[in-house]
């Protein structure tokens, strides 16, 4: 078993690294407001009773907020690679709050959807630099074996605490009402969120977060390694068959997850309001975002024991054919359910599917992490990690669009339910071939120099 790979207890971790601590609030504090900022925007558009949404509408609002930084990500991740992060930390904190006070100010105001979208898609887009810049900085202040265990820990709490922060959201339109008051109200809470982060943020001294001087390429301007950024990523990634499969997966998984997304949606916007100013659509969809936290949390433990165990590429491949089966055991219910008792049996199935999902999916991107952690260098890392931000949107997007023109307006299509568990073999599949032909490449070339 790799010296990497071995558990290990955490508090020594917490002793020998006291910058982990601060960088961990760092990002909690941000994503439990980026939970609370998007879950509010969802109940700002998705279920706002004063404005009306078609599955082509849903799919190019996620097109909006995702696919802009999903084109520039990798070339903007050549900055974490030349930028001192403490400062990208700081200043994009302070940024991202500033553009939450005119989103806030935006909903007040009665803007209209494209606008309203536009300020959010810049929100969003600071929030995946943040996570990306994060990410990058770890390994500066950790040590590589505790990578592994400390990744899935910090990761998945992370995630525990965006979905805390949108059943935060939840309970403030519903206190406040459904409508563009109380998604501003919800909006404007979520910003300090931001505060919090940036004023965490500035505690770290200047250049502990990396990059050093010396990985830096002396050689290369910054515009020149912008402009390479893509190339050099996609090159860290290729070089690397662990983090090949790696991001095999990750794509695989958020295809999947952003046709279930959309159907989730679609399915949940059905329900009727209760009268008491929450509509039911948006406390499900709440609910549904609690499951998926909840998976991620348990994901936290059952990641560091599955990867010392069967190794990257393996957990990888256990978390898709798990999804595999959720996919076809508790997806499809809600295809076939049209009436009568078997429509909210299919609602709970759904949200048990959703925990589930929650749990393979993170355990997917938690051994993606700390692959790129391990494997890329400090000089390329930032890249490769806004790569794989690409990845993770585009495949989203790309996956709402396509399922957008076949589906029903009530989510129940068992053509994109099957279409997703075909995918997921696919991707199982490419990882297979991935595995076994690059590892029978790299025998065959050291056969080769044996000979030699």
């Amino acid at each position: 078993m790799p010296a990497d790979e071995r558990p290990v207890p955490l508090r020594h971790a917490l002793r020998e690294s006291p910058g982990v601590l601060r960088l961990a609030l760092v990002r909690f504090a941000g994503q439990f407001g980026d939970g609370m900022f998007q879950a509010a925007l969802s109940g700002a558009i998705l279920f706002n009773p004063e404005r009306q949404t078609d599955p082509l509408a849903i799919a190019a609002g996620f097109a909006v907020l995702l696919l802009p930084y999903s084109v520039i990500g990798p070339y903007a991740g050549a900055l974490l690679d030349r930028w001192d992060r403490r400062t990208v930390l700081l200043v994009a904190n302070v940024l991202r709050a500033v553009l939450i006070g005119l989103v806030c100010g935006g909903l007040l105001a009665g803007i209209g959807e494209t606008p309203l979208l536009l300020l959010a898609l810049a929100v969003v887009g600071i929030s995946r630099f943040l996570l990306s810049g994060v990410s990058a900085a770890l390994p500066k202040v950790l040590a590589q074996k505790w990578l592994v265990p400390m990744n899935s820990v910090l990761a998945t709490v992370a995630s525990g605490c965006a979905g805390l922060g949108a059943a935060t959201s939840v309970a403030v339109i519903g206190l406040v009402g459904a409508g563009d008051f109380g998604s501003a109200v919800a909006v404007a809470i979520s910003g300090v969120g931001s505060v919090v982060s940036a004023l965490l943020a500035a505690g770290f001294a200047p250049k502990v977060l990396g990059p050093e001087p010396s990985e830096v390429q002396a050689n290369e301007s910054t515009m020149r390694a912008i402009a390479t950024g893509l190339r050099t990523g996609a090159t860290a990634v290729w070089e690397s068959v662990h983090v090949t499969t790696a991001m095999l997966g990750i794509g695989a998984h958020r295809i999947v997850f952003g046709t279930n997304t959309l159907i989730m949606v679609l399915v949940l916007r059905q329900a009727p309001t209760d009268g008491a100013g929450l509509n039911n659509g948006l406390l499900g969809f709440g609910v549904a975002i609690a499951s998926i936290a909840a998976g991620m949390l348990v994901a936290a433990v059952v990641a560091p024991f599955l990867i010392p165990r069967l190794g990257r590429q393996r957990t990888v491949v256990l978390g898709l054919v798990t999804a595999t089966v959720v996919q076809l055991t508790l997806v499809t219910p809600i295809a076939l359910a049209h009436a009568g008792s078997a429509v909210p049996r299919a609602h709970q199935l759904l949200l048990v599917g959703a925990f589930l999902f929650g749990l393979a999916g993170q355990t997917i991107k938690l051994t993606g992490d700390a692959t790129m952690q391990i494997d890329i260098d400090d000089a390329r890392r930032g890249q490769v990690f806004a790569l794989q931000d690409t990845v993770f949107n585009i495949a989203f997007i790309v996956a709402i669009a396509a399922a957008a023109l076949v589906i029903p307006d009530d989510g129940r299509s068992l053509a994109v339910v099957l279409a997703g568990a075909v995918i997921y073999c696919v991707g199982i599949a490419a990882i297979v071939v991935n595995m076994r032909g690059r590892g029978i490449l790299t025998r065959g070339r050291g056969i080769i120099a044996r000979r030699r």
